[in-house]
């Protein structure tokens, strides 16, 4: 090999991200959650606010998220991240505070903490993770299952007369005059993956100036929950999710 073809440690293309910590997942295979976490080291290092940004995670498949990111975190009960986030954005104002949550979290059983955290228009981002499913207690309908699919609670597939409608909650938090700017986005591709981040450091940089509450959805997969390989999972959300679940932006103020 000549000197030449070293690659030199500055000059590399892809590299685990400096505040990404070098630790193995508890991640199924081909689970969202892991680039999420990655483009979220990303920006908060980019942004250079690493020492004064705080994450809450709540039980669910980011409970653990404290282990990836090396940033301060806060454990909060099931389903009232928002609610903690909101205490420890009040009592340090000088402080990025934002929530990883996923949708059994905020869309059931914290639904009423994250509506009233973004009608106040609390300075907090929250990152949303959207694969309709229960995908730690095992595979149970959420709140955002599409009709017909099948979970371990709707084995025959999710009836509107008997579990209603998916919810959408990101369109009723877009509605709130307390948010600033949500957005729905997916990292099943390059070009997603990039349309991911610039939307997370928008909502970074919002929390920045203050302008109130920024909230990022991610349609996601759960390959282990849905029974699908990894590949068949980006089809089948590319195919049925986005459907109910468009990307883009919904707000922005």
């Amino acid at each position: 090999m000549k000197p030449q073809d070293i690659i030199k440690p500055e000059n590399k293309v892809i590299a685990r991200p400096r505040l990404l910590l070098d630790a193995h997942t508890h991640y199924c295979p081909g689970c969202s959650h892991g680039v999420v976490h990655k483009l979220i080291a990303e920006v908060i290092d980019e942004l250079g606010i690493e020492d004064n940004t705080i994450g809450v995670a709540p039980v669910g498949c980011a409970v653990f998220a404290y282990n990836y990111i090396d940033i301060d975190w806060v454990e909060a009960a099931h389903g009232r991240a928002p609610a903690v986030a909101t205490a420890i954005s009040r009592l340090n104002p000088g402080n990025v505070v934002f929530t990883y949550q996923g949708d059994g979290d905020l869309a059931a059983i914290g639904t009423a903490e994250t509506i009233h955290a973004a009608n106040r228009g609390e300075n907090i981002v929250i990152v949303f993770i959207n694969n309709a499913i229960y995908g730690m207690t095992g595979g149970q309908m959420a709140p955002t299952t599409l009709i017909g699919q099948k979970t371990a609670t709707t084995p025959y597939g999710r009836r509107v007369d008997l579990n209603g409608y998916p919810i959408k909650i990101s369109d009723i938090l877009a509605g709130l005059d307390g948010t600033c700017y949500v957005t729905r986005q997916a990292v099943h591709t390059p070009a997603a993956v990039r349309k991911t981040k610039a939307a997370l450091k928008k909502a970074f940089q919002n929390a920045m100036a203050k302008k109130g509450t920024s909230v990022v959805e991610v349609v996601s997969t759960c390959n282990s929950g849905w029974k699908l390989s990894p590949a068949d999972s980006n089809k089948w959300m590319v195919e049925h999710m986005t459907e109910k679940y468009p990307l883009g932006d919904l707000k922005n103020v």
